[in-house]
């Protein structure tokens, strides 16, 4: 089965809305993310020229696009957080919205946490800290639990686990997993998920993290008679403890 708007969801690596948090010095991210909040909210990728260098204005536009088309009717938000000690602005961007494919209606919930440097009112560099996706099909919101860590150490195995918060009953329920590459968040390419039969009230999976430090992206998909959900989650890989207790 194909995940409806995945790689869309997945590849969403462009800053989201800002709201300018309580508690948070003035700054000039601040200030930056107000103006990108009511950018991304124009619906018009035009306007994310004036705050994007030109290393980063077609890719950001490009996105912005291919997002605006599968959800015409989103609302961004961003809230800035407290700088890093590398003294670039921290970002936390969310976005809601809902969309059509397949004959079915779908409601997203997204966030994520970039660190930007900001130079003369325009964003010159961008990192993604971290990010997650909850895409939902229907109107029935089916409680689950994401059990998915947001660091790890290199070559450690760990757990995957998608829960069910309510007993499953009668229903028969299938999913499955997968990782993401470069190329398709990039590219935001809707990657195929293999689905099997789920038993035990969720989908548990154990998961080996690369030999080197970086990035796993994984998405899940979950099938049920009350709507299908799909979940994406950013893992960071590191090589030591104290990295593991940074993050």
């Amino acid at each position: 089965m194909r995940a409806a708007f995945l790689g869309m969801v997945c590849a969403l690596a462009i800053p989201l809305p800002v709201l300018a948090a309580g508690g948070v010095a003035s700054t000039p991210a601040v200030g930056y993310g107000s103006r990108l909040e009511m950018a991304l909210n124009s619906g018009d990728a035009k306007d994310l020229t004036y705050l994007t260098g030109p290393d980063l204005s077609s890719t950001v536009q490009r996105r912005y696009d291919r997002f605006s088309t599968e959800f015409p009717a989103a609302i961004w938000s961003v809230d800035v957080m407290e700088p890093l000690v590398d003294g670039r602005s921290r970002l936390q961007v969310s976005v809601r919205g809902t969309g059509q494919a397949d004959g079915l209606d779908y409601r997203l919930e997204a966030s994520q946490t970039i660190a930007v440097r900001i130079e003369a009112g325009v964003m010159v560099e961008e990192e993604l800290l971290e990010e997650h996706s909850l895409l939902r099909s229907g109107t029935a919101d089916l409680p689950i639990t994401l059990q998915i860590p947001k660091t790890v150490l290199t070559g450690s195995r760990y757990d995957i686990d998608v829960i069910f918060d309510e007993p499953l009953g009668q229903a028969v329920a299938a999913g499955g997993l997968i990782q993401l590459t470069p190329e398709q968040r990039l590219e935001q390419r809707r990657p195929t998920i293999q689905l099997a039969p789920l038993g035990g009230g969720g989908l548990f999976k154990q998961v080996q993290a690369p030999q080197r430090s970086g990035i796993q992206s994984w998405a899940v998909m979950l099938v049920h008679p009350d709507g299908v959900i799909t979940a994406t989650q950013q893992v960071r890989v590191v090589d030591t403890e104290a990295q593991l207790a940074r993050y």
